[in-house]
């Protein structure tokens, strides 16, 4: 099968840097699936999973909170504002950071940053939904 070159960067780090048969993305619009020879595209990215689908079937999970995509026909560039390998996902953490933001949404703080406190309900919200997709699959295997 054909490959596209896939190049996954946060701030921090370069993440990823290789060959992928399909990379998956979560656009603003809804998730997009990437082939080679994909039409050229920029998109924002909201908090999610990005897969990889690499040659001989093994698949490779990272997840965003946002940043952008970019695709060329044969190069897909992922500029994550913040990047963690799905294995890594802490789901207590997670589950806090949920509790502290819908805390904050319902105003039992003083001080209120209601944008902050959705953003950070989003990414605790996608990080919570992968970490299930993940135990899913390991129960599937």
């Amino acid at each position: 099968m054909a490959v596209i070159h896939v190049n996954i960067v946060s701030a921090g780090e370069a993440i990823f840097d290789g060959e992928a048969e399909i990379v998956f993305a979560p656009a603003e619009m809804g998730e997009v699936g990437i082939l080679p020879q994909h039409a050229p595209l920029l998109t924002r990215l909201k908090p999610g999973a990005v897969r990889l689908r690499l040659e001989g079937g093994e698949e490779r999970e990272f997840f965003v909170t946002g940043g952008l995509l970019e695709v060329q026909p044969h190069v897909v560039s992922v500029l994550a504002d913040t990047l963690v390998r799905a294995r890594e996902l802490d789901e207590q953490a997670a589950r806090e950071a949920k509790e502290r933001a819908e805390e904050t949404l319902a105003g039992k703080h003083g001080e209120i940053d209601l944008d902050r406190a959705r953003e950070e309900l989003i990414q605790a919200e996608a990080q919570l939904r992968m970490i299930e997709e993940l135990r899913k699959e390991r129960r599937g295997s």
